[in-house]
């Protein structure tokens, strides 16, 4: 009878023993075997948002006026009387011919020397009637691309702090938690 008295209490405390576990246990939201991984839920203390400046490149189209100086003849008689004494050059030079190294230019190029005398003359011609006109000015609107870097300021996450067993863990999470987090417990025996 001793025996089964001992036997009863034995089962009495180890019953009330893993009824006071489970009831511990019961509203943390702990699963897991006995050994292993299992998850629970730790209060947050603090939430402490983390951000990270980030340098933006814009591009914007910059405008100026820049004043301009131009010479513009007054008249075309420069380049008409240019090309006139050009081409009579040239059709002297083309008519009477001249020695050009061990070659001889024949008559038949005339009308290509007046021609290119013509040209040459009426340049010049109206370079020199450019130089000796008198200075004008004007604006002229001037633009360049100019890069503009702002500074934005990014969320990237959340320092978190929370009490688990009466000790104060740290961890960094892409969301704010709320009042608690989800926590892995693992579990193994002591022996």
């Amino acid at each position: 009878m001793e025996l089964y008295k001992q036997l009863v209490v034995g089962l009495l405390v180890a019953g009330l023993v893993g009824f006071s576990a489970w009831a511990s246990a019961g509203d943390s939201g702990y699963y897991g075997g006995y050994g292993g991984d299992g998850y629970d839920y730790a209060p947050v203390t603090e939430v402490i948002p983390v951000y990270q400046d980030v340098q933006v490149r814009s591009p914007r189209t910059q405008c100026w006026d820049e004043q301009i100086v131009y010479k513009q003849p007054r008249s075309a008689a420069g380049a008409v009387i240019g090309g006139l004494i050009g081409a009579a050059i040239g059709n002297k030079v083309g008519r009477h011919g001249h020695h050009h190294g061990w070659r001889y230019h024949r008559r038949g190029n005339r009308g290509a020397a007046t021609v290119a005398g013509a040209a040459v003359g009426a340049l010049v011609g109206n370079e020199i009637s450019r130089a000796n006109a008198p200075a004008q000015y004007g604006t002229q609107q001037r633009c360049q691309v100019v890069d503009e870097f702002t500074t934005r300021r990014d969320l990237v996450g959340y320092d978190v702090r929370y009490n688990y067993n009466g000790r104060e863990y740290m961890t960094r999470t892409d969301r704010h938690p709320g009042d608690r987090i989800r926590v892995r417990v693992d579990v193994t025996p002591a022996w």
